[in-house]
């Protein structure tokens, strides 16, 4: 399914959310509409990124709150 965000900095940004396990952590892929792919994880209440991802902290502090709003209308 699709989603956007609005960022502080007033920009859109499309993507698409697939959930997924990694060794044994829950994750999710973010795929942008330029191809780009992201995967974030929780660790405990805050969001991260793997090293090579280089999203910045309001981008990911959004897509997580999308995350958390997805499960929580699942839940």
């Amino acid at each position: 399914m699709s989603y956007e965000i609005l960022l502080a900095d007033g920009v859109v940004i499309l993507f698409q959310i697939t959930a997924a396990t990694f060794k044994t952590w829950k994750v999710w892929n973010v795929q942008f509409t330029d191809g780009r792919e992201v995967m974030l994880y929780k660790c405990g209440t805050e969001w991260v990124q793997r090293n090579e991802d280089n999203l910045d902290n309001a981008a990911i502090i959004a897509i997580g709150k999308c995350i958390d709003s997805i499960g929580q209308r699942k839940g």
